[in-house]
């Protein structure tokens, strides 16, 4: 048996356990939490109270329309833009971003003017340059540069309004890609590229294989707020009479009256797809952030799996518990 020394004399270790079994554990109290707490769930209560019981949102109204083929149909419309925007804008950000990081003043001078001019220009200012480019061009020559012209198109029959919308979408989000993307590569150690080249890694799998998968990790959470961003932005489409989501929403309630209700069916379809493209970028940013932490925080699943899983521990240890009692 130890002794512990303590002021004034020894005590036996048995004593110690007795002791600091016989102490009362006292939780810390967090009043203003719970007051906080209590403020904002009444706020939410009233919200909530707001939105059910006040005739004019028209719930039946949004039922009845939210999933009408006309609707889904703007919607699909919708996503197809944006999809062609982000894969095209971002193509042609990268390679921007690459010019900007090359060593030919020239290239360096074209990309960043791309930048400065497309970013200068509100979209919607592009989209209608785009959608009445026939009034400057109205044919469309292809042959040798500054030499005899091949064939030729109208601008009108080669320009519609929906490749206007998506070259205006796709030059336009082009700008903010291309800093996207060389933010990206330069925050990687350029040491590494070094040691790279000096093993005789040839620059191509230096790019794929060390640049892009550590830019990734900067590039995702910005890229992840330019397609949530360009969801919405399509919406401004509706200046060439494309029947996009805000526009088809227009048409409807320019026909039945309901303009809450119908801009709220729209506000429903647009949180539906910038939640889905939020986990979508949740789950991209983990799969890029291995390496650099020594674990990854848990999943909203996995956090809901530990807390039933403890609960389930504690369960069973309380049947232990009352079955040994007995």
């Amino acid at each position: 048996m130890s002794a512990a020394p303590v002021l004034g004399g020894t005590v036996t270790a048995d004593e110690a356990d007795e002791a600091a079994e016989s102490l009362t554990i006292v939780k810390a109290r967090h009043p203003w939490r719970w007051i906080a707490s209590a403020v904002v769930l009444v706020l939410l209560a009233m919200a909530v109270n707001a939105l059910i019981t006040n005739p004019a949102w028209d719930w039946a109204i949004v039922g009845e329309y939210l999933f009408a083929p006309s609707v889904l149909e703007a919607v699909a419309f919708t996503i197809q833009l944006t999809v062609l925007g982000i894969v095209l804008g971002f193509l042609l950000g990268t390679v921007l971003a690459l010019m900007r990081l090359s060593r030919s003043p020239l290239l360096v001078s074209v990309a960043w003017s791309y930048v400065w001019l497309f970013r200068s220009v509100p979209l919607i200012l592009q989209l209608l340059f785009w959608y009445n480019l026939a009034i400057l061009y109205r044919r469309i020559s292809f042959g040798v540069p500054f030499g005899p012209a091949l064939f030729d198109i109208g601008t009108m029959d080669l320009i519609g309004p929906v490749t206007a919308a998506v070259i205006g979408l796709t030059l336009h989000q082009a700008a903010y890609a291309a800093e996207i993307v060389r933010s990206g590569f330069l925050s990687v150690d350029q040491g590494q590229l070094e040691a790279a080249s000096a093993l005789g890694i040839p620059r191509t799998r230096q790019l794929f294989r060390i640049l892009l998968p550590q830019a990734m990790r900067t590039i995702v959470p910005t890229a992840g707020n330019e397609i949530i961003g360009l969801v919405k932005g399509t919406s401004v489409v509706y200046i060439m009479a494309l029947p996009e989501l805000f526009y088809q929403v227009q048409v409807i309630y320019n026909r039945n009256g309901r303009v809450i209700a119908m801009l709220l069916v729209a506000a429903i379809w647009y949180l539906l797809l910038t939640t889905v493209l939020s986990v979508a970028q949740y789950y991209v940013e983990r799969r890029f952030g291995r390496g650099a932490a020594r674990a990854l925080p848990p999943t909203p699943l996995q956090r809901v799996r530990g807390v039933l899983a403890v609960r389930r521990a504690a369960r069973d240890q309380r049947l232990v518990d009352l079955g040994g009692g007995r």
